[in-house]
């Protein structure tokens, strides 16, 4: 009987060969043995084999430390970008965006000591350096990130963005309030490009999308408190108002920089810098149950040595010349690309301006708005942590085609009820009104399952370790670049042409679709380093595509790897 290999060309250890015929996707029984199909047959194999405990120790450790990764999120989420709208109530705008200094600006307290104005350039420059301080950074949280590893990172930006805080909440003129958001723009970029890195890096293969989607939810971690603490301080009759939630802004660096001594360091980054030992003694702790011959520990071990470089671009600070002259490389950051641009501008940036969207769909009275506009937050996060605790079952690919169709439908629906209750002037049918709400709740919904945990996980799984950091800083550059043109665009494209702005993003999600079928490259059920073979082939969408059919015996030993087909 013939030896069978797996997808990288490697030979199975396998005990005896089984034929099964190429059919319909589902199991077969043979003689007590299951054929079960699967994108890695080693990998499904080691982990049959190696059963972590979920409530060890060891595993306690994991879960602190991706939790770790997540407060850099809600860091990231506590100060989100959005532009004042000129609406009557700016309090309310500050709680449709989910943006800190909107609502501050929006304060009579802060107005009486800064005189900035509510809108203009005075205020244009207010928001702007924050996104400049994280364009700027980016680059060089990529470097230190490399150099100094990816848990000292992200307690350099805690620091950065304490520093940023303190100069801001202590400030009482412009110039200091500027210098101090360009500061903490450099600290959430040093703390936003090292998180996600740590989160996939230190997960066991089948917790990794759970875990760096569960770190992307951060944002509603830190947008929906910040909300609620602006909303609340506002009643204060001091600049204590203003100051107390710049303070608060602090709160998650502080945790971040005190847990990050009882976590261990990536053990991908410690086998780039020469630390195989350390990284080693990591996989066996924390991936093995602490058995050094754990199958699983063998896989990673052995796949890590091979295929991370020592010499990689990692120890060249700005060569990011293999990310766009290689084969390879052009294709993972194509993936980062797509989900980059497609994650900041397929009608999510709508919702800095839900305000106008409800006025749009008839929806005039003040506390209605403020309760839809929670009320929608609250959908949103519910959406992306449902699909969170599904994202190592999903396949990528899937759900991003018929997630990203989904949103073009809803947003048509919804533009397609705005242009019905437009047409019927002051004689507004509320089943009209009821039905634009419910589908634009509905897309956010859609959107947030869809994108935002893959948000987190697509980049950080489709760049090798030496090109990881480099590679999620030039994301942190294109989404910033995209919340601008949001923001900038946004208010215009309402201004002008009202509700049909939202048919601009029904046509792009549609684009947007063809894009993920024809590019998108599938990364679940797979090691990151098996990854490095899906990107080399001549066509990684099809080769991503390929599955290993395995025998899985009455006792659940895995035998065998019978044969690859593509579905």
């Amino acid at each position: 009987m013939a030896d069978s290999k797996n997808s990288d060309g490697g030979h199975s250890p396998v005990d005896q060969v089984v034929v099964v015929s190429e059919g319909t996707g589902k199991t077969a029984n043979i003689e007590g043995a299951k054929a079960k199909e699967v994108f890695n047959a080693e990998l499904y194999a080691a982990l049959q084999e190696t059963k972590i405990k979920v409530w060890s120790k060891e595993s306690r450790t994991i879960y602190l430390a991706i939790f770790t990764a997540f407060l850099c999120a809600c860091a990231n989420g506590y100060d989100g970008q959005t532009p004042i709208s000129d609406t009557s109530n700016e309090i309310l705008t500050y709680v449709a965006s989910g943006s800190l200094l909107t609502g501050i600006i929006a304060m009579d307290q802060f107005q009486e000591v800064f005189h900035s104005g509510k809108t203009g350039p005075t205020v244009s420059v207010l928001f702007s350096l924050y996104t400049v301080g994280s364009i700027v950074g980016a680059p060089f949280a990529a470097i230190i990130s490399d150099k100094l590893g990816r848990r000292k990172t992200m307690f350099a930006g805690g620091v950065i963005i304490i520093i940023g805080t303190a100069i801001i909440s202590s400030s009482s003129t412009i110039p200091q309030f500027v210098v101090g958001r360009f500061i903490l723009g450099l600290g959430i970029a040093t703390m936003t490009v090292s998180a996600p890195a740590y989160a996939i890096e230190i997960s066991p293969p089948h917790w990794r999308g759970r875990a760096t989607g569960f770190y992307n939810c951060g944002w509603f971690g830190g947008s929906i408190p910040a909300a609620a603490i602006v909303f609340g301080t506002e009643h204060i009759k001091s600049d204590w108002a203003w100051r107390v939630p710049l303070i608060l802004q602090a709160f998650a660096c502080i945790i971040v920089m005190f847990t990050i001594w009882f976590i261990p360091e990536s053990p991908r980054w410690l086998i780039a810098n020469g630390k195989t030992d350390e990284a080693l003694d990591f996989l066996v702790k924390y991936h093995g149950n602490g058995d050094p011959n754990a199958r699983l520990v063998r896989l990673e071990i052995e796949e890590m040595r091979e295929n991370i470089r020592m010499d990689g671009i990692d120890k060249r600070p700005w060569d990011y010349r293999p990310i766009f002259l290689t084969h390879n490389g052009r294709w993972r950051f194509a993936q980062v690309l797509m989900i980059s641009i497609f994650g900041q501008f397929s009608g999510n940036g709508l919702g800095y301006f839900n305000t106008v969207i409800f006025e749009n769909i008839g929806v005039t009275s003040v506390s209605a708005q403020l309760g839809y506009n929670l009320l929608n937050s609250v959908l949103s996060a519910v959406g992306a942590l449902t699909a969170v605790t599904l994202t190592d079952k999903m396949r990528r690919r899937p759900v991003l085609i018929y997630g990203t169709f989904a949103c073009a439908v809803t947003l048509a629906l919804n533009s397609g009820l705005s242009a019905a209750l437009d047409a019927q002037g002051d004689n507004v049918l509320g089943s009209y009104a009821k039905g634009a709400l419910a589908s634009y709740f509905l897309f956010n919904i859609v959107f947030s399952f869809t994108y935002t945990p893959l948000q987190g996980v697509i980049p950080a799984e489709a760049l090798e370790t030496t090109m990881r950091a480099k590679g999620l800083a030039a994301s942190a550059v294109i989404v910033n670049i995209i919340g601008f043109i949001n923001q900038f665009a946004g208010p215009i494209g309402l201004q002008n042409i009202g509700y049909k702005y939202i048919f601009v993003f029904v046509g792009w999600d549609l684009v947007e679709t063809v894009a993920w079928y024809l590019f998108g490259v599938e990364s679940q059920g797979r090691t990151l380093e098996q990854l490095e073979w899906v990107y080399d082939q001549p066509n990684p969408v099809k080769a991503s595509q390929k599955i290993d059919k395995v025998i899985v015996q009455a006792d659940g030993h895995v035998t065998e790897k019978v044969t690859e087909i593509a579905f």
